[in-house]
């Protein structure tokens, strides 16, 4: 894993997007198509205007998967994440070929529909956030590190609620849905090539807490330490409470 830090969130997603875009196309110069998977929140928004701006791309070869979603949340919601992604990735590219996450209807068999249609071949590049409880997608902390299945069903615990109260998605904690679907952690390790946007003061204890101490369920992104070709992109203030050892690195990385 690489972390690289920029001075604002801007720097940071624009940096994000010229390396997305040459993954995106890579892959379509290499398979003759893309597969992706993308978040969409309030942390993405600078990264997903760059990339939505980026030259060379031919969207209709690109297929596009969601990350995760609330269940019992309306698409017209504001804080739904299928609304997010429709506006912010597939509208603006015209993405033809995509797969949301139906969250407002039977949660099971969108589960099940999404997992066959992942599963059909690799996915090449994933573009993640990481939560403020450090949750990877939906998969909050005790996360489920073994699970096989590609989508699951999660509960999700009162960190991660009051964040997205944070964000104004939601005008108070008992507004927010208590479960989500939510791709796995083992899903996620699967794709070949992730990147993490991660910017803002907020992050910085779930930053220190996934990679200055050891991989673990109780810091969900923590295994991206693992995946052999993932790159977490920082800010300055999301970065401010790394570990020696990182900023050692981060400073050889400058010098």
């Amino acid at each position: 894993m690489d972390i690289r830090v920029f001075d604002d969130k801007n720097a940071l997603g624009k940096a994000a997007a010229d390396h997305a875009a040459s993954a995106i196309r890579r892959a379509i110069l290499d398979r003759g198509h893309a597969r992706i998977v993308a978040a969409t929140a309030a942390s993405q928004k600078e990264f997903l205007e760059a990339l939505t701006s980026a030259s060379g791309i031919d969207w209709l070869k690109v297929e596009a998967f969601h990350l995760d979603e609330y269940i019992g949340l309306p698409i017209s919601h504001p804080g739904s994440f299928r609304k997010m992604l429709l506006e912010q990735l597939i509208q603006k590219t015209g993405i033809a070929k995509y797969h949301l996450l139906d969250g407002d209807g039977d949660a099971v068999a969108a589960v099940a529909g999404a997992s066959a249609a992942l599963a059909s071949a690799p996915v090449d590049i994933g573009f993640l956030g990481i939560g403020e409880n450090g949750h990877l997608a939906f998969n909050d902390p005790p996360a489920d590190f073994e699970t096989e299945q590609p989508y699951l069903i999660v509960d999700l615990d009162e960190a991660c609620r009051r964040q997205q109260v944070g964000e104004a998605w939601f005008a108070d904690i008992s507004q927010v849905p208590r479960r989500a679907i939510s791709m796995s952690v083992r899903q996620i390790m699967k794709i070949k090539e992730v990147i993490a946007v991660v910017p803002g003061p907020r992050k910085a204890e779930a930053v220190a807490a996934c990679f200055n101490g050891e991989i673990s369920p109780l810091a969900p992104a923590s295994i991206l330490r693992n995946h052999p070709h993932a790159t977490v992109y920082l800010d300055r203030a999301s970065a401010a409470l790394l570990g020696p050892a990182w900023r050692d690195s981060l400073a050889k990385q400058s010098s």
